[in-house]
């Protein structure tokens, strides 16, 4: 007789638990509409988001799918768990992708300021300084930075020196050639050595 009152008890609990649920996914599902009438008419999803509808779908199953699903039709989402597993065991996590590493915005600047103080510099030569620097750089690499910035290759690039860029490159030789002349008295007059 006991048992028979527990037993009754949790019957009418679960039956409250459920009606509960219902009522609270009734509410949910009129929301979501509700809601999605004020959005645009395509939600662009994110990668993350997909997969957690994906999971979820799968549990509720096509039936149920299509009496809540809003967002996306049942057999979207369904397809997206189905790319999902399938991402899961095609080894795309221990894929090594080829190419070369990408280069730092330090080698990247030091390869742009070398070109630029430098216009006599090729590509090679740039790649051998860099190497005397400890930086292992292909002269693809430099040639694509360079491109990249919109710096002209070595022919092109010596040809637009300005006089003050050639002043200041020489800067060094043309005070020595000042202040450091010496002119010498021989038969044929003063002459500088």
């Amino acid at each position: 007789m006991r048992d028979n009152k527990w037993v009754r008890l949790l019957a009418y609990v679960t039956g409250l638990v459920n009606q509960r649920l219902l009522l609270q996914n009734e509410y949910l599902i009129a929301e979501n509409r509700i809601l999605r009438s004020h959005l645009p008419s395509r939600l662009r999803l994110s990668n993350p988001e997909r997969s957690t509808l994906a999971e979820i779908g799968k549990r509720l199953g096509r039936r149920n799918l299509q009496l809540v699903a809003s967002v996306a039709l049942p057999d979207t989402i369904l397809a997206w768990y189905r790319r999902l597993i399938a991402q899961k065991f095609d080894g795309s996590k221990r894929r090594s992708y080829p190419g070369r590493p990408p280069i730092t915005p330090e080698i990247e600047a030091l390869i742009i300021r070398m070109a630029r103080e430098n216009s006599g510099w090729g590509y090679d030569r740039i790649v051998g300084a860099l190497a005397n620097l400890g930086h292992r750089v292909s002269d693809q690499t430099v040639g694509n930075v360079l491109r990249r910035y919109g710096i002209p290759p070595v022919p092109k690039r010596s040809q637009k020196t300005t006089w003050q860029e050639f002043i200041s490159a020489h800067m060094a030789v043309l005070t020595g050639v000042d202040f450091f002349t010496v002119e010498v008295l021989t038969w044929g007059g003063l002459v500088s050595p």
